[in-house]
């Protein structure tokens, strides 16, 4: 709110802790698809101007181009202020690449009738021209916007994308932030940013570079953590089987398996990222791919300009 909504954020009591209500989204449905409508953030705070009661605040994260989008959002706040009865202020990050595209408004006037709901928005790609403020910030969300904009901007350039994550994650440490708030920043830029595996390898080696010169001394604690998420099940797995197959056979089975269910993770968000939500043929695919099959695949995104020249 500090950073995307100043304005805004200086309404809010936040010496009143603020409550997190996304659990509740989940009895919001449009239509005859309940799940065609997932919110991403709904939160509860307390305004400074003396009113005793809570205001609900929906923010809502929006990664592509949707003429739907402002019906949605209308659709969302008179649901919400239904269901709770409060004020719901309705918040939208724009995080598309359509400089031009920025709804905030749903109007219609029919027969006499006339409805017009307005919302406010920010636009990530008004940061593009203001990097060195971006990196000067200490506000963990002017890093998350650098991070993104440069993915965005490295398009297919894995050597542009590499040295941008190297820039991301070494700001980690020129701003003093906390530990636990460096860690999870990591984790987050690991997860945006997806290089190939060469490259990937090259900005571990980078890693520990830097942690041989205690430059990033935290690191240690989770080099590789994103990777290793997708591992833990298979090695799970693979200890279980070994067990009864034998451990090292097991393990090795597992820690394979784990891999590939890792790949197609990193795969699959990739491809939301840059053609939307997958259909499920998609991701049954996916699922069933072999590993070589799911490095051929990562490699064509580099170039596919669609989802079928990914998979031809």
């Amino acid at each position: 709110m500090d950073f995307f909504f100043p304005a805004l954020s200086a309404e809010i009591d936040w010496a009143q802790k603020p409550q997190f209500r996304d659990k509740e989204l989940a009895g919001i449905s449009h239509g005859d698809v309940p799940h065609s409508l997932v919110a991403d953030k709904l939160v509860e705070v307390r305004l400074c101007d003396g009113n005793a009661g809570w205001v609900l605040i929906h923010i809502e994260v929006q990664a592509q181009r949707d003429v739907a989008l402002a019906r949605r959002i209308f659709d969302y706040n008179y649901r919400i202020h239904k269901e709770h009865q409060r004020p719901v202020a309705s918040l939208v990050v724009l995080a598309d690449e359509a400089r031009n595209w920025r709804p905030c408004i749903y109007h219609y006037a029919r027969l006499g009738t006339e409805l017009s709901f307005s919302f406010a928005i920010v636009k990530l790609l008004d940061y593009a021209d203001r990097p060195d403020e971006l990196q000067a910030s200490d506000n963990l969300f002017a890093l998350l916007t650098l991070a993104h904009l440069r993915t965005q901007q490295a398009r297919h350039d894995p050597g542009l994308l590499y040295a941008a994550k190297w820039q991301a994650t070494r700001l980690l440490y020129e701003h003093g932030w906390r530990k636990e708030r460096i860690l999870v920043m990591f984790d987050v830029i690991n997860w945006m940013m997806v290089l190939p595996e060469p490259y990937q390898q090259r900005y571990w080696q980078a890693i520990r570079g830097a942690r041989r010169e205690r430059v990033m001394f935290w690191i240690g604690e989770v080099e590789q953590s994103f990777i290793d998420k997708g591992w833990k099940k298979g090695r799970k797995e693979g200890l279980k089987e070994g067990l009864q197959e034998g451990r090292n056979q097991g393990l090795e089975q597992g820690i394979e398996r784990g891999r590939k269910e890792g790949a197609a993770v990193l795969l699959e968000r990739q491809l939301v990222r840059r053609f939307g939500p997958l259909p499920q043929s998609v991701r049954n695919r996916l699922a069933r791919a072999s590993m070589a099959q799911l490095e051929a695949w990562s490699e064509r995104l580099l170039e596919a300009e669609t989802l079928r020249q990914v998979f031809r």
